[in-house]
């Protein structure tokens, strides 16, 4: 845990291989710092599968509402939800979607985005602009690039827990 700078903008993410620690851009994006902090410290993460993972592209997970292995799961509809909370505003910047940052999930309408996030396995600098950019992998990396592929896999991994570092 020595590289987390600002434990009260980071999030640990525990995978089934380890742990993943990302840096939270809440001066660039603070109303989804925000959403995804609240998240974390309700618990909702906890048990929620990667139900989209592209090889070369990108993990999607946070579907709060229909991804939850311990809840009512449905793999067909996993990445349909979000949480019980109003869809975010983009809050688009200058930050590349370079391999290991977090972007948040939408549908066509820009300002859509609730509880889904991905986090990119390489440089897809064709969403610059396009999604908003919330957060960049510190450590841990080696973790989301084993995270099982498919759409959706047939045997999803999924987040065990989710934390904000200055709770754990």
């Amino acid at each position: 845990m020595s590289d987390i700078k600002d434990p009260e903008n980071t999030l640990v993410i525990e995978l089934k291989d380890g742990n993943v620690t990302i840096e939270l851009l809440n001066d660039i994006a603070p109303l989804h710092c925000a959403r995804i902090k609240e998240l974390a410290r309700a618990g909702a993460y906890d048990g929620v599968v990667f139900h989209r993972v592209i090889d070369g592209f990108m993990a999607q997970t946070g579907d709060v509402a229909n991804g939850n292995r311990n809840g009512d799961f449905n793999i067909r509809l996993a990445g349909t939800g979000g949480s019980d909370m109003p869809d975010l505003a983009a809050e688009f910047s200058g930050i590349p979607h370079d391999r290991g940052t977090i972007g948040a999930a939408r549908s066509a309408n820009p300002n859509s985005a609730n509880s889904q996030f991905f986090i990119n396995f390489s440089d897809n600098h064709f969403l610059n602009r396009q999604y908003t950019v919330y957060g960049r992998v510190t450590s841990g990396m080696e973790h989301v690039d084993a995270i099982t592929r498919g759409e959706p896999p047939a045997e999803p991994d999924m987040m065990v827990s989710v934390k904000v570092a200055a709770d754990a």
